[in-house]
């Protein structure tokens, strides 16, 4: 896997956008109506992190790059840049 979302989940207000860019990864909880990574790992934090391969990242980057509260990051994994 050669990138990282990481989803400061608690920062998150449910606007859907990432949803709505990016549906195959991203969807709104039932419970609360925010953000969550389908398949991601949540953390102790409550943040969300899911590694992806480079097919994936043009929509994730799009779904980062749409969120009006700048809570989506992607990291490469292979220099640790963080690119958003």
């Amino acid at each position: 896997m050669k990138f990282k979302i990481i989803h400061d989940r608690g920062n998150c207000i449910g606007c859907t956008a990432c949803a709505n860019l990016c549906p195959k990864f991203w969807e709104l909880s039932g419970q609360d109506g925010l953000a969550d990574i389908v398949d991601g790992e949540k953390k102790e934090d409550g943040s969300m992190e899911l590694a992806i391969d480079e097919k994936d990242f043009e929509c994730n980057m799009e779904a980062a790059e749409g969120c009006p509260v700048n809570v989506i990051h992607i990291t490469n994994q292979e220099n640790g840049e963080e690119l958003i």
